[in-house]
């Protein structure tokens, strides 16, 4: 049984294309970390969740924000390079999203009130 489970932050938002059957997948880079320091390491894994649940979390991931993900490891080649592939089945979204993306709610300030200097004991 192949299944491996991963944190790390989202390298680009996740898009959904359509198979020619039409089917939705929902595809993103994950970058997990580590080690630290000198000996910090970034790996890169190009993930895909199928059918209607990734068309439903696409909008939630966003480049930057963090999160889990746990499928099947394998592997693609392309022009001569090898890269990790994750066929997702299940995903956790961790924390909000990343500042700058979160808009900030903002609740309106009640207008001052107006005094008059007729008011004013002094």
């Amino acid at each position: 049984m192949n299944n491996c489970t991963f944190i790390g932050r989202v390298g680009k938002d996740a898009a959904t294309r359509f198979t020619q059957g039409g089917d939705p997948v929902t595809g993103w880079s994950l970058a997990v970390d580590s080690g630290y320091g000198d000996k910090k390491q970034t790996l890169w894994l190009d993930c895909s969740l199928w059918g209607k649940r990734g068309e439903k979390v696409a909008e939630y991931i966003t480049k930057g924000s963090q999160l889990g993900a746990t499928g099947e490891l394998g592997t693609r080649e392309h022009d001569g390079k090898t890269y990790l592939t994750l066929r997702v089945a299940e995903v956790s979204l961790i924390g909000g999203k990343p500042e700058g993306a979160q808009r900030q709610r903002q609740e309106p300030k009640p207008a001052p009130s107006e005094m008059q200097d007729d008011d004013i004991p002094f």
